[in-house]
């Protein structure tokens, strides 16, 4: 019975070592290919920013004062020169008034040192013939000169002083004009920092009461753009852009300009792309946030390599063995299956979209079929056994 037992078990061994063997050599490996195809790549460059008026004007006041009025508020559309609030002028009004009085003080000490001088003018001229007739001495005629010199300067001082008194006055009077604040720029407000009775401060600097955007209907975006993309884009490139606001739009714009000075933004440099945008329909806002694809580059009728090909890595041992290259053939490759077995091509891409990529060298033509992934079962590669059992450790 033992005897029997073990001649049982001897074949059923020998009968599942034979059914892994045949099962070995039946199961080959299968693979899924994409076909290359001619088409379209459009490489873009990804980038965000945000939007902003092309114009945007922050309106201060140059003096300092109470707010007494306000003409316009958030939203309110504006010309230039239009008055958007007024402080109370009563104080500069007051200045302007004492500016004018000490300019007709002025004016009036002026005329009295021109008198002044008319009347040493006329004792010099006595002086001097009575001097011709020896009737007064040299020092009379000499004090007589003096006399005529003095008045000259306090004639001069005077005028000067005339001067000094219209320049306050003008000071004081542009003070005064200063009070009525206006728009510099036609738009509209879309900031208010101040109310009515509040007192503004322009001591050190001129404080912000309105921020003005200029015509929103042509926008900015200022993108950031990062220094291993800024070499592949230039002035004048197709970009668009999607807002959170409207998720399933598409927004059209044009670069115009790269600025050289570079921002470091947790220690990756960036430069500022400024994109030029239509907003016919107002939709988009100043400060909303922009996700921007630049078009890079474009090129139709070519070559489309799928970048899984790319990717892909045969699963054995046996398809990399197939796939030995020399040194010089080392870098980009693609496979193919060749005879049930895995062959390793080398290529050459151009641009890429992140999906296709230009095939522009390589063996690999229009319709040839390069494996993207496995897609069955690869052979059972040798692993470890337990002794005298002939099982997978």
């Amino acid at each position: 019975m033992k005897r029997t037992l073990i001649v049982v078990v001897g074949l059923a061994v020998v009968a599942a070592i034979v059914g892994a063997t045949l099962l070995r050599k039946e199961k080959k490996p299968s693979y899924r290919t994409v076909r290359i195809e001619r088409g379209e790549i459009v490489s873009t460059v990804a980038a965000t920013g945000a939007l902003s008026a092309l114009v945007t004007v922050q309106v201060g006041s140059q003096v300092s004062g109470m707010i007494k009025e306000l003409s316009v508020d958030f939203n309110s559309v504006v010309r230039r020169g239009q008055v958007v609030a007024r402080l109370d002028p009563a104080l500069f009004e007051a200045q302007v008034g004492q500016a004018r009085a000490n300019v007709a003080t002025s004016r009036a000490n002026a005329e009295k040192m021109r008198v002044a001088e008319v009347e040493t003018a006329r004792a010099l001229k006595r002086a001097t013939e009575l001097r011709a007739k020896e009737l007064n001495s040299e020092s009379d005629l000499e004090a007589a000169q003096t006399a005529v010199e003095s008045a000259r300067a306090n004639v001069r001082a005077a005028e000067a002083q005339v001067a000094q008194a219209e320049a306050a006055l003008n000071s004081a009077t542009v003070n005064l004009a200063h009070t009525v604040i206006t728009a510099p720029v036609d738009g509209i407000v879309i900031s208010r920092n101040v109310d009515v009775g509040q007192t503004v401060a322009a001591s050190l600097q001129a404080p912000t009461l309105f921020t003005i955007a200029g015509d929103l209907t042509h926008m900015q975006v200022h993108a950031n753009i990062s220094e291993a993309d800024v070499g592949r884009i230039q002035v004048g490139q197709e970009a668009t852009f999607t807002v959170d606001a409207y998720p399933g739009r598409r927004f059209q714009g044009r670069l115009t300009q790269i600025r050289n000075s570079p921002s470091t933004i947790q220690n990756v440099v960036t430069y500022d792309g400024v994109i030029d945008v239509s907003n016919g329909d107002l939709t988009l806002k100043p400060g909303m946030t922009a996700t921007v694809a630049i078009m890079a580059a474009r090129k139709e009728g070519i070559l489309k390599l799928s970048n899984a090909a790319l990717r892909f890595k045969p699963p054995t041992s046996d398809a990399l063995a197939n796939g030995r290259m020399s040194p010089a053939e080392r870098g980009q490759a693609v496979w193919i299956v060749s005879d049930d077995k895995l062959r390793k091509l080398p290529v050459k891409t151009g641009i890429t979209d992140g999906v296709f990529s230009e095939l522009i060298g390589g063996e690999l033509k229009e319709g040839s079929e390069v494996v993207v992934e496995s897609a069955g079962t690869s052979p059972i590669p040798n692993m470890p056994r337990m002794g005298g059992m002939g099982r997978p450790f």
